[in-house]
C-alpha cells in the first residue's frame, strides 16, 4: 500500500527511476561487500600465534617479504569500505529527498 501512495506522490516516471536507482545501488553495495570480504580473507593475520612463543629472529628481508601485496590489499579494503559507505549515504539521501 505504501508503494501505491508513493507512486501517486512521485509520478510514474519518477517512481520507476527511483526504484531502478535503488536496485542499482543495492546491487553495487552487495558486490562491493563481496569484494571486500574476499580482500579481507586474502590478508595475512596480524597475530603471530605460535611464532611469538618460539621467539625466532627474522631478518629484515624476511619481515618485509610480502609488504607490497599486503599494503595493496589493505589499501583496497579501505577503498571498498569507502565505496560501500558513500553508496549507502547516497541511497539514503535520495530516499529522503524523493519520499
Amino acid at each position: 500500500m505504501l508503494m501505491h501512495l508513493m507512486a501517486a506522490q512521485l509520478g510514474d516516471t519518477a517512481y520507476v527511476v527511483y526504484w531502478v536507482f535503488n536496485i542499482i545501488c543495492l546491487v553495487a553495495i552487495f558486490l562491493a561487500a563481496l569484494f571486500g570480504i574476499l580482500l579481507v580473507l586474502f590478508q595475512k593475520s596480524n597475530s603471530e600465534g605460535i611464532q611469538g612463543i618460539t621467539a625466532s629472529s627474522e631478518t629484515f628481508y624476511g619481515k618485509n617479504k610480502g609488504t607490497s601485496i599486503e599494503s595493496k590489499l589493505k589499501k583496497w579494503s579501505w577503498i571498498v569500505l569507502g565505496v560501500i559507505s558513500v553508496l549507502a549515504i547516497v541511497q539514503y539521501i535520495v530516499q529522503i529527498i524523493l519520499i
